[in-house]
């Protein structure tokens, strides 16, 4: 596989193209960002852990039935995705009252929710990434109905199988960001799951074990990154 000219760089990664039109190579960067951009800082071998807890979700979600654009890991910090078109609607699911959600709607962070909630946020940093509904998704043209439709159905699977498997890891798995791409036609996941985009906290003691010790100068924040690394990757 051979490496060529970056097409992009985010908060949390490069884009590089390859000699497959089809196929780009990511770079996990120890970057680390909070309040669209506002807050900067390096979270040390952040890339490492982050690349190789994505391999482990997205290889259980492929099992699972889920189509991601991953491909294969190259590297600590590289690996092989599809080039996909990013659909630009930031999903979270969240499982546990958390975070905005606890500010906008007055629910006590750690309040365990009736059920499993899916909102849309606008992906666009410029605007702050404000929080959208389907009719929204409708009148920017973002998608389809029956993208959306599709990206509902996946959100909601893709949640099962994650909390269970974050539960046998003795974590829970309070809420999460996905992005979801279109691949030759068909809806697949893309982007990253791991510490930066999801909230995990121990299942026994409530540890937060993600970026939220970041955003909150809580310290300990390698070692947080560190500890999901090694209970997710463990065989």
């Amino acid at each position: 596989m051979i490496k060529k000219e970056m097409i992009y760089e985010g908060k949390a990664k490069k884009l590089y193209l390859t000699e497959d039109p089809d196929l780009i190579i990511q770079y996990f960067k120890d970057d680390a960002t909070a309040f669209n951009a506002q807050k900067k800082g390096t979270i040390l071998n952040k890339g490492v852990f982050n690349n190789q807890i994505s391999e482990k979700l997205f290889l259980l979600l492929e099992k699972e039935g889920v189509p991601t654009h991953f491909v294969k890991r190259l590297n600590d910090r590289e690996v092989v995705t599809r080039r996909i078109k990013i659909i630009p609607i930031e999903v979270v699911v969240r499982n546990v009252a958390a975070g905005s959600m606890s500010k906008r709607l007055g629910i006590e962070e750690g309040t365990n929710l009736a059920f499993p909630v899916v909102e849309y946020y606008l992906k666009n940093d410029a605007l702050g990434d404000p929080f959208i509904n389907n009719q929204h998704v409708a009148l920017l043209h973002l998608a389809t109905p029956e993208e959306l439709k599709k990206i509902d159905q996946l959100a909601v699977q893709i949640n099962q199988v994650l909390i269970r498997f974050f539960d046998s890891r003795g974590l829970i798995l309070v809420d999460f960001k996905l992005e979801f791409g279109v691949y030759k036609g068909n809806i697949v996941l893309g982007d990253e799951i791991c510490p930066d985009t999801c909230r995990i906290w121990d299942k026994v003691s409530l540890e937060k074990l993600d970026k939220d010790r970041f955003r909150r100068d809580m310290g300990k924040v390698e070692e947080a990154y560190q500890e999901v690394f090694r209970r997710v990757t463990a065989d």
